[in-house]
């Protein structure tokens, strides 16, 4: 069994009853009685994203008795928006904050957060449905940066956007009709990256949040990036903003 499954009726169902952090449950087929019931109605109070899938799909994921249900739980813990301000603070530095729309890949989160360690992020947020979350898979691909970089899950991610304006964060998105080439950002100021899913980008609310809308040019034939390298490229023109040579 992966290290970031856990599975039983009574122990789902206290995981969800101690607030821990759940990413996905997924529920047997016909498996609705007794402290299924319970599960169900602690998981939507909680917010936790439900899959009802046949058994067989329960019987590859896990050996033993899973009882018709399995949790994906938080392989590392995650932090609180004030703590990238206060990493951000206490670095003297304006706060640098990539905000995840629904990205799915755990890989690319992986990826992702390597490189914000190396750009000098100080966190990332990300949605709690519809979104990877902190797994073991997530872990392996950051090569240990999941330890340095703080990573924020919210309920709503429009209202932390708003939230970051509030306090004084700029947010900036990407989009293929954005006014302007990503080399011209502004990164010297409070910034927030969105970066949106790999399939649908970002989602039409959140490319409205944005008070910037960046393109990333391209002279070849394909018509999008990677979620990964495009944020990359982002992050690390940020660094070239906040760190010019000679300097």
């Amino acid at each position: 069994m992966s290290n970031d499954l856990i599975m039983g009726r009574n122990t789902v169902l206290e995981a969800l009853r101690s607030e821990r952090d759940i990413h996905k449950i997924w529920i047997a087929e016909g498996a609705t009685k007794g402290q299924i019931q319970q599960v169900v109605a602690v998981a939507k109070e909680n917010k936790v994203m439900i899959q009802v899938v046949p058994k067989k799909k329960l019987d590859q994921m896990v050996e033993g008795n899973h009882q018709g249900v399995i949790a994906q739980v938080a392989a590392y813990q995650y932090a609180e928006l004030d703590d990238i301000f206060r990493k951000a603070e206490k670095k003297q530095e304006d706060p640098f904050i990539l905000l995840l729309d629904e990205l799915e890949d755990p890989h690319n989160l992986g990826s992702i957060l390597r490189t914000a360690d190396a750009s000098g992020v100080h966190g990332i947020i990300i949605p709690k449905r519809r979104s990877v979350g902190l797994t073991a898979t997530v872990a392996k691909s950051s090569t240990g940066a999941i330890e340095h970089v703080p990573v924020v899950r919210v309920t709503n991610l429009s209202r932390t956007i708003e939230e970051l304006k509030e306090r004084g964060v700029w947010i900036a998105g990407t989009d293929a009709k954005g006014s302007q080439d990503y080399r011209r950002m502004d990164g010297s100021m409070p910034l927030g990256i969105v970066i949106g899913s790999e399939g649908r980008g970002m989602s039409r609310i959140i490319k409205e949040k944005c008070d910037f809308l960046f393109h990333l040019p391209m002279v070849g034939h394909v018509t999008s990036l990677n979620a990964s390298v495009a944020a990359s490229l982002l992050m690390y023109e940020v660094y070239r903003k906040r760190h010019p040579l000679g300097e």
